[in-house]
């Protein structure tokens, strides 16, 4: 009975590991490849994959042949072999092979993967020709500038499908790892220097996740470490130069109604000294220190973990700490009346450049 119950045991934690192997989204899965980058990955994890695994199966068939075979069968002692030249010969190239078979086309692409030349080529504008996305990692929200655009948004990446968009890594309080999973990395971000590498968005695996793909800290870095998350909305290469065009255009919000109007005197004597309502933000890094909510309005999510309602928004501007431990947003917890909380949320909620 104890072997029986140990054997459906067994069989409930099989059945359970092939139905999660079907898990996962192609927004979020490794095991989804959406890009050059992640393909590649992906191909040298299957390659190593199986060369363990076959070697694994040789060993196991070796060591059951040789159980069953010469197993003892009677007292007699056998013929005691102190070596042989052709195993040893065998067992020791075998293993240089597979490494070599893994070892080659791994720095090969490791090479090329790390290739960002084209980032670095100026034109005569002083610009370059490849798209360069320079990502600040902070304590727990992420910022993205578009140096050659000259624009600036917060929680959101835009890219264009097809093409090689180029990063500029760095953080500005302690490191953190920047990761698109379905995409390729991860990439620390530091203090104290820039890591440079790029991603290609796949425009069919973009359709298949509806253009959306998830972004996280790979990187432990404070409480709040699980929630520093951010989206990638991969487009095709007009939606994503009408977007930078709509992005460079955009003038100050104007409130639309006399609640929104209220709402904006509120975030400009409480909220305007960190965060920045238009993408064309001139101010230095250093005074920088809150997401651009320019398209606050657009977004998927608040503080880029919660839905994108109303409701929302209001419990996270009564108490960010509840949501967040541990994060720099402070001077509004419990100051806010509701009929300010209802104000400052319609404002929010109308910042947008594309409607």
């Amino acid at each position: 009975m104890k072997r029986l119950a140990k054997w459906r045991l067994a069989s409930l934690f099989a059945i359970l590991t092939l139905i999660l192997s079907g898990c996962g989204e192609p927004f979020l899965s490794t095991l989804q490849p959406s890009g050059e980058v992640a393909k590649t990955q992906y191909d040298l994890m299957l390659l190593s994959t199986a060369i363990m695994v076959g070697v694994i199966v040789v060993v196991t068939v070796l060591f059951l042949v040789v159980i069953f075979k010469f197993r003892r069968k009677d007292e007699r002692i056998p013929k005691q072999v102190e070596g042989s030249h052709k195993l040893e010969i065998i067992w020791t190239v075998i293993p240089i092979l597979l490494l070599l078979v893994l070892t080659v086309p791994t720095v090969a692409q490791t090479f090329k993967l790390a290739d960002v030349s084209p980032m670095e080529k100026k034109n005569e504008e002083g610009k370059t020709d490849a798209l360069v996305v320079n990502v600040r990692a902070n304590l727990y929200w992420w910022e993205f500038e578009y140096p050659n655009q000259e624009i600036i948004t917060g929680q959101e990446l835009v890219v264009p499908t097809g093409e090689k968009v180029y990063f500029n890594l760095k953080a500005s309080d302690v490191k953190h790892s920047f990761w698109v999973p379905a995409v390729g990395g991860k990439m620390d971000t530091n203090t104290d220097n820039v890591n440079k590498f790029y991603l290609k968005f796949d425009k069919e695996s973009s359709d298949v996740a509806g253009d959306l793909f998830y972004g996280k800290c790979a990187e432990l870095c404070g409480p709040s470490h699980a929630l520093m998350d951010f989206k990638v909305k991969a487009i095709s290469g007009e939606e994503f130069d009408q977007w930078v065009a709509d992005m460079q255009n955009a003038e100050e919000p104007q409130p639309q109604s006399e609640v929104a109007q209220q709402g904006q005197e509120i975030f400009n004597n409480s909220c305007i000294g960190c965060h920045a309502v238009t993408p064309v933000d001139g101010r230095p890094e250093q005074a920088r220190q809150a997401p651009n909510l320019a398209n606050f309005g657009e977004r998927d999510r608040v503080a880029g973990i919660l839905d994108h309602n109303e409701k929302e928004l209001k419990n996270w501007l009564k108490d960010p700490e509840a949501y967040k431990p541990g994060n720099k947003m402070t001077g509004t917890y419990g100051q806010l009346s509701d009929e300010e909380l209802d104000a400052l949320t319609e404002y929010l909620m109308g910042l947008k450049v594309q409607e």
